[in-house]
């Protein structure tokens, strides 16, 4: 998110390095905000922790002040980058074609997206929240090819949950990326199903991650102000491994 000057952000590097290299058995990825994107990538050359950005433009130059064009996270070092998420929805306006139109462009320029999917409380309360996900997912994946959906990982984020401290239920978390999953095979087939990669976020932290994360349904989490403070960030990559 919005968090840490540079000076900051490289001592927080510093300290979690350390942390996070022994953790083999987990892929770990930094989203940083983009002023960062050069030095911290400086800094994770040759360790197992990958670099990513938290959001892009689907254009590839032009008039388009104030934003960053997928060539130019790849050149800065950035190998994943955040698409979708609700804050960028809600808050910038982000429709579902620009959601897709992102995407594609992430997958053309060989980057990994991390898609962002999930329902408000109003639509979780109402029991639409199956439909709302799959929408989002049938929107964001429209002309992407099966070969490329190797390059994406699904990240459930209920918007309910994001920064409230209120975290899905281990079985809540659970049957929505059952459900992705079943939304994928149906678009894809059960061999793409099979080889998503479908992550939790939203309000985890060291006493939920285990949970979240101890089943064959949830891969992972997209960790928000958890991830702020190098030991407990490293708390919960020990859960995940």
């Amino acid at each position: 998110k919005m968090n840490k000057g540079a000076s900051e952000a490289s001592a927080f590097a510093d300290e979690f390095m350390p942390l996070a290299a022994g953790f083999a058995g987990a892929d770990i990825c930094l989203c940083v905000p983009f002023v960062h994107l050069q030095a911290l990538g400086e800094k994770l050359k040759g360790t197992n922790v990958g670099l990513g950005a938290q959001n892009v433009h689907y254009e590839a130059q032009g008039a388009f002040t104030g934003e960053i064009s997928c060539a130019m996270l790849a050149e800065a070092g950035a190998k994943y980058v955040i698409i979708g998420h609700s804050e960028r929805r809600a808050y910038f306006h982000e429709t579902d074609e620009i959601i897709n139109k992102k995407m594609r462009a992430a997958i053309a320029a060989r980057l990994y997206p991390i898609l962002c999917v999930g329902e408000k409380l109003d639509e979780r309360e109402s029991g639409t929240e199956r439909q709302v996900v799959q929408d989002q997912l049938e929107s964001a994946l429209a002309g992407v090819a099966t070969e490329d959906l190797r390059r994406m990982t699904v990240a459930y984020e209920p918007v309910w949950a994001i920064g409230t401290g209120r975290a899905a239920l281990p079985a809540q978390a659970r049957e929505m990326c059952a459900h992705i999953r079943s939304v994928i095979g149906d678009m894809y087939g059960a061999a793409a199903s099979g080889g998503t990669r479908c992550i939790y976020g939203g309000s985890v932290n060291p006493a939920t991650a285990r949970d979240i994360m101890g089943n064959g349904d949830v891969d992972g989490a997209l960790v928000g102000g958890a991830s702020l403070d190098p030991r407990e960030f490293a708390e919960i990559i020990k859960a995940a491994s």
